[in-house]
């Protein structure tokens, strides 16, 4: 028998194997999307990479998403943490998505989930949004819009639209790389809870604030 005879075919691959290179491509893909974000808007893109899973977690756990029926994400920018919040959503929730980039909206529109509403436009039109779309007032609202790198009039029209939209007793939570997100919402939403989170590159802080209410947890608090 001849060495050509004795070759084998390429093996096929797997479903698991295809969905495996499918996420692989896609998760590079929103790499690179968030880093040529970053190059070109340095002032609306907060990080040239995407959170990390563990990241994703904390921001879920700490804006209770899995108990929440209406809830806002403020600059979503790839999508990554958008998924993690619609896997954490109960069935009959709804997710109103705001990105001012238009990049970023383009590739946001690829998520296919009927209780995913997107928005084009500024996160301080966030209660005329709502109205607009017919959405309630969220129990939850997430940000990861860079506070640090707005002017301060601009950032303190974010806050005070996030403070007018929440419901009662509503979590907002923002992940921030500086803690300038806390001085701008704190004559807005009082003082808050702060945690870090280590497994993200690089580590990042998580705010949260709760309307009407002190921030609650072991976690330390807000003193300044």
């Amino acid at each position: 028998m001849s060495a050509s005879s004795q070759r084998k075919e390429p093996r096929a691959a797997t479903a698991r194997e295809t969905v495996g290179l499918v996420r692989a491509r896609a998760a590079a893909d929103a790499r690179l999307a968030f880093l040529r974000g970053f190059l070109e808007r340095p002032f609306e893109v907060a990080s040239i990479v995407p959170s990390s899973r563990f990241l994703e977690q904390r921001i879920v756990k700490l804006a209770g998403v899995r108990s929440a029926t209406s809830v806002v994400e403020l600059g979503p920018g790839t999508g990554g943490t958008t998924r993690a919040i619609l896997r954490a959503m109960p069935p009959d929730a709804r997710l109103l998505g705001v990105e001012i980039n238009p990049d970023f909206h383009a590739l946001l529109s690829g998520i296919e989930d009927t209780r995913f509403t997107l928005h084009l436009g500024s996160a301080a039109d966030l209660v005329e949004t709502l109205a607009a779309r017919g959405i309630p007032a969220p129990q939850a609202i997430i940000s990861g819009i860079p506070f640090s790198t707005m002017r301060r009039a601009a950032a303190s029209a974010v806050a005070n639209a996030v403070a007018s939209a929440l419901a009662p007793g509503g979590r907002f939570v923002a992940y921030q790389f500086s803690d300038q997100v806390r001085r701008v919402c704190r004559p807005h939403l009082g003082k808050a809870r702060v945690e870090l989170e280590l497994l993200n590159i690089p580590p990042v802080r998580v705010y949260q604030w709760r309307k009407d209410g002190a921030p609650q947890g072991s976690a330390r608090c807000d003193r300044a």
